[in-house]
């Protein structure tokens, strides 16, 4: 039998093997290196991809088109003459409920005009519509801004004349409330503000069909719901004084 004798490594093997093993280690290191390159570059160093996600869904609950934009636009006004029209009950109606109506009204769209603009802040947009004319007014089926509105008043008066909004009250109807005191003002507050009301309901009817914004939606419906109820009473109001 013949015997195999051990050769010893010697140190040029043993650096030999000792760089190889450095190279191995760097050619994974390279590998791992260049995979986290990839993820930086696609996610923007591991945090791009989480942020842009987040700015998404942010954009997507926020989301909001022209007729979102045009229902804030012609509200605001047209609740700020609301609050003029009830604001000048308190020393000149004589029937409490009228008064009690015109109180409610304040309470409610005092805090709506706040809100509708808030959100004109964020989208970005003025709070009044360019030159022109109200954008958005010939979405739905009931016309520009509710054209039949401000014609059909208990009084016969032509109410919402002056103005492209529906319901909308001209300056000699704003006149004539002002002047008018006790019963005469209580007949012509409730017949002009159910006119008003109507062009409002309009307006909001057309953002819940048109509009993209949920929120602006869910106040567009909550006008609906309230003010036709104030109509009803207005109504009734009217037939009793």
């Amino acid at each position: 039998m013949t015997a195999f004798t051990r050769v010893p490594c010697r140190p040029l093997d043993r650096r030999l093997a000792l760089v190889g093993a450095v190279v191995a280690g760097g050619l994974l290191l390279a590998g791992c290196g260049g995979n986290d390159d990839t993820k930086d570059a696609h996610d923007g160093s591991g945090k791009g991809a989480t942020a842009t996600s987040g700015a998404t869904a942010s954009s997507a609950a926020g989301a909001f088109n022209d007729a979102d934009v045009s229902f804030a636009q012609m509200m605001i006004p047209h609740h700020e003459q609301a609050l003029e029209m009830a604001g000048l009950a308190d020393d000149r109606a004589s029937d409490a409920r009228i008064k009690s109506l015109a109180g409610r009204i304040e309470k409610a769209q005092d805090p709506e005009i706040a809100t509708l603009k808030s959100w004109l802040r964020d989208w970005g947009k003025p709070e009044k519509a360019s030159p022109g004319g109200m954008p958005g007014m010939d979405h739905g089926s009931d016309g520009a801004g509710g054209a039949d509105h401000g014609s059909g008043g208990a009084d016969g008066a032509d109410h919402g004349s002056g103005g492209a909004m529906g319901g909308m009250m001209s300056e000699k109807d704003m006149r004539k409330l002002e002047a008018a005191k006790g019963a005469a003002f209580d007949r012509a507050f409730a017949s002009m503000m159910i006119d008003h009301h109507k062009g409002a309901i309009t307006m909001a009817k057309d953002e819940k069909e048109n509009g993209r914004n949920a929120k602006a939606k869910k106040l567009a419906d909550d006008v609906i719901k309230n003010q036709s109820a104030e109509v009803t009473t207005l109504r009734t109001l009217l037939d009793r004084l």
